[in-house]
């Protein structure tokens, strides 16, 4: 495991969110949330830093720093949204166009310091993939491709790009955002807190990938014979996703795109947990259920049989994160070793591990090397 300071230390968080989260490619929500209509504007949390969205009146999607260039004020507050067709300081009422460029700035227009090409907002890298916004708060990040690598072609059946949200739900919970990813990526707990779960999925069928490249980590568990998907009869009142095989349609695809995104891919639909630390010792976890267009429009559909299995297993498991999250404030732990069928964990502690250590993040090389590296983080 990785050193008690890594889930309890609030300066080593700060450094997670200098040189992981604003220093690299960080997910921040769904286009389809941003882009419905032109004027579209959030503000979240990314690292140290708040990221301003926008939606121009071309269907545009923009990301800025939420900082005005005037005296420094926040231009929407976090965690919130609205609709508008500038953005306005509320502090000053200095204004900005959707694309970011200087508009208004009151009492100030006619100074000769005051250029309104040197007082746009400051933009940051953007992209999007699979239906998801990604942000590079420094700009320094290796390019996106590259940061997702093999993973594009992996959930590229799923066409996550294409699906609509039907439900979101939001969780905060006492425990540090790696311990959640851990206890993501592995399912020998599943037979003791997850009775639910192994009802309809085999425990122990895990097959995680080892060779595609990217800053990634994830695999497969089948289905139970009597099941159909991920619900706690193991039904589903709507059809797989189009595009997929035999076998797709009998497992779950779960994967991680560092740092912040989990992807739990379906055969009728897909689920994410987006994570945002919050303290060293608690997070944030936004949950969005997404389904087929024609699947949320039709006349009757209700996802709650996907939304209640999962919001079922979740609270199972905020219960076991922040059990062992008080297992990892106490000054008497020491870090413990991994069982042979938690590689996956594995990979993810060695990512961080690699992290610390200065190296790119990337999928691990397997073997020896990743216990040097993380002997000398």
């Amino acid at each position: 495991m990785l050193p008690r300071a890594a889930y309890v230390d609030p300066d080593v968080l700060a450094w997670e969110r200098r040189h992981l989260f604003d220093g690299g490619w960080v997910c921040v929500g769904r286009a389809t949330e941003l882009t419905r209509r032109a004027g579209e504007q959030a503000a979240v949390r990314v690292g140290a830093t708040s990221v301003l969205l926008t939606c121009d009146a071309s269907g545009a999607v923009h990301a800025f720093v939420n900082i005005c260039r005037h005296r420094g004020h926040e231009l929407l507050a976090c965690a919130t949204t609205t609709r508008r067709g500038v953005v306005q300081c509320p502090y000053h009422a200095w204004s900005y166009e959707l694309d970011g460029a200087l508009r208004v700035a009151p009492h100030a227009d006619a100074m000769p310091n005051v250029v309104p090409d040197e007082l746009g907002l400051r933009r940051m890298p953007l992209a999007m993939w699979a239906g998801w916004l990604f942000v590079n708060v420094d700009g320094c990040a290796p390019p996106f491709d590259e940061h997702v690598g093999g993973l594009a072609g992996l959930v590229a059946p799923w066409a996550p790009e294409r699906l609509r949200v039907a439900a979101t739900h939001s969780y905060e919970i006492a425990a540090n955002w790696k311990v959640v990813v851990e206890n993501y990526h592995e399912c020998s707990h599943c037979p003791l807190i997850h009775p639910e779960l192994c009802r309809v999925s085999t425990a122990d069928s895990a097959v995680n990938v080892d060779d595609l490249p990217g800053a990634f980590v994830g695999g497969a568990m089948r289905l139970a014979d009597s099941a159909t998907t991920m619900s706690l009869d193991g039904r589903s009142p709507v059809h797989p996703l189009p595009g997929l095989d035999d076998e797709q349609r009998r497992q779950v695809l779960y994967v991680q795109l560092f740092p912040n995104l989990l992807v739990s891919l379906h055969p009728d639909y897909v689920l994410s947990h987006r994570i945002e630390p919050l303290t060293a010792t608690t997070s944030r976890i936004e949950c969005q259920w997404m389904f087929e267009p024609s699947t949320v429009g039709a006349s009757g559909f209700d996802p709650t049989y996907a939304v209640e299995f999962w919001d079922v297993t979740n609270r199972q498991d905020w219960a076991a994160v922040e059990s062992v999250q008080r297992g990892l404030d106490s000054p008497q732990f020491v870090p413990g070793v991994f069982a042979e069928n938690e590689d996956a964990v594995y990979q993810f502690a060695s990512m961080m591990a690699a992290a610390y250590a200065g190296a790119q993040i990337a999928r691990p090389v397997v073997g020896p090397v990743l216990r040097d590296i993380a002997d000398s983080a």
